[in-house]
């Protein structure tokens, strides 16, 4: 019966061995909340990036298709890229999927073009939840990255084709 008593006794921490274990917790804390929170912010702008790339080689990938078409001219529903619907300029810039070919910019056209031109696993730009809000600046086209409120931004100018990023 003493041995019993004895085992039971020290089955447990003490007050000191707790309040140790909790200290280095907290400095583990202190020193790994800056290195997440930093990994976040990268992880964002890389996202930004990776989405202005692959913007930028839908766009060239528009015009090596019109190029390769033998078109010299504006042409709508391009056939061979995507789903065949991405309209051109005289110069093979991608302007959007509803029949216009002309290169001064609307919302609901870079909304198209970047549907048109990302197709299925394009960021969403509508909706509750969307990754990207679409403007216009200027008759190009601005989508200002919203999922961590600092204002990145991707441009695409359909005069030059240009895709132009801002991280903030």
């Amino acid at each position: 019966m003493g041995q019993d008593n004895e085992m039971k006794k020290q089955q447990g921490f003490t007050l000191i061995e707790l309040v140790v274990v909790i200290t280095i917790l907290a400095i583990l804390a202190a020193f790994a909340l800056p290195k997440f929170a930093q990994l976040s912010e990268q992880a964002h702008r890389s996202s930004v990036r990776a989405t202005a790339g692959a913007l930028a080689a839908g766009v060239a990938l528009t015009k090596v298709q019109w190029v390769s078409k033998g078109f010299t001219v504006a042409t709508t529903d391009l056939k061979g890229f995507g789903n065949g619907d991405v309209d051109v300029s005289a110069d093979g810039r991608p302007t959007a999927t509803s029949g216009s070919s002309d290169t001064n910019m609307t919302a609901t056209r870079c909304e198209e073009v970047w549907a048109g031109v990302l197709q299925s696993n394009a960021p969403k730009i509508t909706g509750a939840e969307a990754d990207y809000a679409v403007t216009t600046s200027g008759g190009d086209c601005v989508f200002t990255y919203q999922m961590d409120g600092l204002g990145s931004t991707i441009g695409y100018n359909a005069d030059t084709g240009e895709i132009a990023t801002v991280i903030n």
